[in-house]
């Protein structure tokens, strides 16, 4: 095992520098190497006190989450060894200062607590994070912090998972000292100061334990607050019953408490999907065949078409990632009115206290509103973000082809159109590639990255170093029909609006998923989305449409009425100058009309079914992109899922949902519906059935293609 921990001494003083980057988390071999090192430094009389500090960009950033993984995995694992290191620490007969520049959070602050003092420097930031991978502190953090910081500010931070910056921990009593200069010369001479003295216990500290009305009072607001902010999780409210637990037991009880409450979180499913989905975007990043040695063209500035919805919202990514971009439109109206939505979007964020005014007027800087074709043949990359009409886009591009300058990458928003119908119009096809935003694109995180089969591998390689750039989450997809994320949507879409023709409400089927953990229904989001957009579509592929089989009609009969969705203030449901929803009245009567016509029968589903056949509809397509390619693994479809649809990420994705499910209930379902409803699609996919009859998982199906 490498030597992860360095023994130095300054003086009287040992200094003991854990070294395992990038982030130094507490991976085998760390917690044993200080262990020793706070060892030697007590059998050395020459030694007065211990320092602990982070070598490299940080202190200890946390604990190896990929022991969690071989947890979940049943390959061994734990805290072991760093439960037994909290001990030594706090038990040792010489001070011991955590000395903490860039992060100390979960495991690195339980580590940092477990210490005498804490001095840090003024750009450090602490925190117990591990509700956002579903579990809690588990190495005495959630017993230690209240002792520290008082139950309020340990709950808050236990329970939601935010850091805080050095000033706020020093002043909750987190921190010990602000260092200014060099922290190992200032953590050698705090420790110093403190040698000779005997070193205080956290855990024997009760002065900011408080008084029980002030801890009720904390506790019950932040049980409010999570409901609101991490609905349908079990972690936070874990968290919140260990902090409880503080003021109300003596330590060791309450560390008791703490260790069965991590140790349900842990097994449970929600810890298992978000550490999925926290790989996962790692995972994404690594494109098999596209290694280091691919060259990646530098974006220095970019052009886009369009100043519309999207066209405005990529604009500004570009802008908010201080890159310079022109962005051209038709008409002055049309651009006018793009700039003004822009500066708009850009006013709102600064009332939320999310951008300054100064960032604002940067931003606004780097975008050149214009009608020309000026400086297109500059641009690093040229974006087209008009709406989906193949015959519009293929003429932009065979424009843009005469224009952009050789190398440039040329880049479609299109969200289903054939990638390489549109590299056709021009005589570079290698430059072109999707970038599928999402909108508000300015806000979702996704960007789906579309290879065409013309597609050069440094453009590849350049989309996804792009994405970082921007500030998203990058995932190439292949290119069919509405690539990875809308190719799936529809048939999720479908089941949600036969089932409104079926007689289930629009706030019933919405209900039901919103309750499951979805950000929104699937008919919200296709009022928010405009029915008219996928009616656009339709139109465009009906001579694809199979014939005799069902297709979902009520978004089109609404369309006919005028009814787009908010964008025409009523849809599936009514919506106000405020954009607030209520019931439309009128489409249960359109449904009722409809399926009578139909010959479809109406009955109530349950929350179950809802859930069931909207997304195992997801899971059944996802199979399908999985086999034909169009997906590179599993999770990269959950990475579509969770950052452009809304999907629970403490579910894990659908694909991970599946497979928590298991395959094999999945596939029997999916069976039944194929035999209630008769329609075509509920035939489980050929890698499904593979992976059922097997007892296998998608997440198995990744490592045998890795």
């Amino acid at each position: 095992m490498p030597n992860l921990v360095n023994y130095s001494t300054d003086l009287d003083v040992a200094v003991l520098t854990v070294e395992n980057p990038p982030v130094n988390a507490l991976s085998p071999g760390v917690p044993e190497g200080i262990a020793a090192g706070v060892a030697q430094a007590n059998a050395d009389a020459a030694i007065r006190a211990i320092v602990l500090i982070g070598g490299g960009r940080t202190f200890i950033a946390g604990a190896d989450i990929r022991e969690f993984e071989k947890i979940h995995a049943g390959q061994g694992g734990g805290l072991g060894a760093i439960m037994s290191l909290l001990g030594e620490l706090e038990n040792s007969g010489k001070p011991v200062v955590a000395a903490i520049h860039g992060t100390a959070l979960g495991g690195g602050l339980e580590v940092a607590m477990a210490c005498h003092y804490r001095v840090a420097v003024a750009s450090a930031q602490a925190g117990q994070p591990e509700v956002k991978l579903g579990i809690i502190p588990g190495g005495e953090g959630t017993q230690r912090l209240p002792r520290l910081a008082g139950v309020a500010a340990a709950v808050n931070l236990c329970a939601f998972g935010d850091p805080i910056p050095a000033a706020q921990a020093h002043a909750a009593g987190i921190f010990d000292a602000i260092v200014e200069g060099e922290l190992r010369a200032g953590a050698v001479e705090f420790a110093r100061s403190v040698a000779g003295t005997k070193p205080p216990k956290t855990s024997e500290r009760m002065e900011k334990l408080g008084d029980a009305a002030a801890n009720e009072a904390a506790i019950a607001a932040a049980r409010v607050e999570a409901n609101k902010r991490m609905r349908g999780q079990t972690a936070p409210h874990a968290a919140i019953d260990a902090v409880d637990a503080a003021w109300r037991l003596p330590f060791a009880d309450g560390c008791k408490k703490e260790a069965e409450l991590f140790e349900a979180c842990l097994k449970g499913d929600q810890s298992k999907g978000l550490i999925h989905a926290f790989f996962g975007e790692r995972t994404v990043a690594k494109i098999p065949g596209i290694g280091k040695d691919v060259p990646v063209m530098p974006i220095r500035s970019a052009a886009v078409i369009g100043a519309g919805t999207m066209g405005g919202g990529i604009t500004m990514v570009y802008a908010n990632a201080g890159i310079p971009v022109r962005m051209k439109e038709t008409t002055q109206e049309a651009l006018d009115k793009g700039m003004a939505t822009i500066r708009r979007n850009y006013e709102n964020s600064v009332k939320r206290g999310r951008f300054t005014q100064e960032y604002v007027e940067q931003r606004l800087a780097l975008i050149t509103p214009q009608l020309s074709w000026d400086g297109f043949d500059t641009a690093d990359i040229v974006v087209e973000a008009v709406f989906e009409n193949m015959e519009l886009k293929k003429k932009i591009f065979a424009e843009i082809d005469g224009i952009a300058k050789a190398g440039a990458v040329l880049a479609s928003n299109t969200s289903t159109l054939d990638i390489d119908a549109i590299a056709a119009a021009t005589k570079r096809p290698e430059s072109v590639i999707g970038h599928h935003f999402f909108s508000p694109a300015n806000v979702m995180r996704l960007l789906e990255i579309v290879r065409g089969k013309a597609s050069s591998d440094s453009v590849i390689a350049t989309s996804m170093d792009l994405a970082k750039k921007l500030r998203k989450v990058g995932v190439l997809v292949g290119n069919c029909r509405g690539f990875v994320g809308n190719r799936m949507f529809g048939p999720y879409c479908r089941e949600s609006i036969f089932l409104v023709e079926e007689g289930n409400t629009p706030e019933r089927v919405d209900g039901a998923l919103y309750r499951f953990g979805m950000a929104m229904g699937p008919l919200a989001v296709q009022d928010l989305a405009g029915l008219d957009v996928g009616w656009r579509i339709r139109k465009e592929y009906k001579h694809l449409e199979e014939a005799g089989v069902r297709h979902a009609e009520l978004d089109s009969l609404l369309c006919e009425q005028g009814h787009y969705g908010q964008k025409t203030g009523k849809g599936f449901f009514v919506y106000d100058a405020n954009r607030k929803a209520s019931p439309n009245v009128e489409v249960m009567g359109m449904a009722a009309s409809y399926a009578a016509g139909a010959g479809i029968g109406q009955r109530e589903a349950s929350d179950e079914e809802i859930v069931e056949r909207c997304v195992y509809a997801l899971v059944n397509e996802g199979a399908r992109l999985l086999e034909e390619g169009f997906a590179l693994r599993s999770v990269d479809i959950d990475i579509v899922y969770l950052n452009g649809y809304g999907f629970p990420a403490w579910r894990g994705g659908p694909m991970k949902y599946a497979d928590l499910v298991g395959l094999g209930k999945v596939c029997a379902k999916i069976r039944e519906f194929g035999v209630r409803f008769g329609h075509p699609f509920w035939k489980p996919a050929p890698l499904l059935e593979r992976l059922a009859a097997e007892g296998s998982s998608f997440s198995a199906y990744d490592r045998g293609k890795a």
